[in-house]
């Protein structure tokens, strides 16, 4: 096994040994989600993203790719995408890093200080620099209406349950609907 290997595991290990909710995507260890709450003392404090990683091929000496899946009003996250613009992963990564400082350090500091001069979501950096208590409301609202922790739940199991309906549990319930006549 090679060294890249031993350490995406060895790291993956670390980040659910650390409490995080992980779940693998895909056959390998190279894409999961984790489920990260907002950080106390901010205005995300409560909320809980499902956060998709990949690891390329060269981790630790090539970055993790991270991105939010519930949508998160930030100057610094694209609305959309769930893309993270934040320095420490897209340009100064270095293998000393790992997993858990993504999750304990980097992305609550991300969360804590907005930088609104290098916005992904530039209407989120515009109104945070120009009437921040419209701004922090904004932030608020979006973390009620998309990172509730049931919703975050919610979401894990349907989609887990859709994967796992077997050949025969499609087969009855289109026998069932096709049995029915049109009123």
């Amino acid at each position: 096994m090679s060294s890249p290997s031993k350490r995406r595991e060895m790291d993956l290990m670390k980040l659910m040994m650390s409490d995080y909710k992980v779940e693998m995507l895909n056959d390998g260890i190279q894409e999961f989600l984790v489920d990260f709450h907002g950080p106390n003392e901010s205005l995300y404090q409560g909320g809980v993203w499902r956060v998709r990683v990949e690891l390329p091929d060269a981790y630790p000496y090539k970055s993790p790719s991270i991105g939010f899946i519930n949508k998160m009003y930030h100057p610094n996250v694209d609305e959309m995408s769930g893309s993270v613009c934040l320095d420490v992963i897209n340009q100064t990564w270095s293998p000393m890093f790992d997993l858990v400082n993504v999750f304990e350090v980097f992305l609550p500091q991300l969360l804590l200080y907005p930088n609104p001069s290098d916005p992904l979501n530039g209407e989120a950096a515009a109104l945070m620099m120009r009437d921040r208590p419209a701004y922090e409301q904004k932030v608020k609202e979006y973390c009620q209406k998309y990172a509730k922790p049931e919703d975050v739940e919610a979401s894990l199991g349907e989609k887990s349950s859709d994967e796992e309906l077997s050949e025969d549990e499609y087969d009855s319930s289109d026998e069932q609907v096709v049995g029915k006549p049109d009123p």
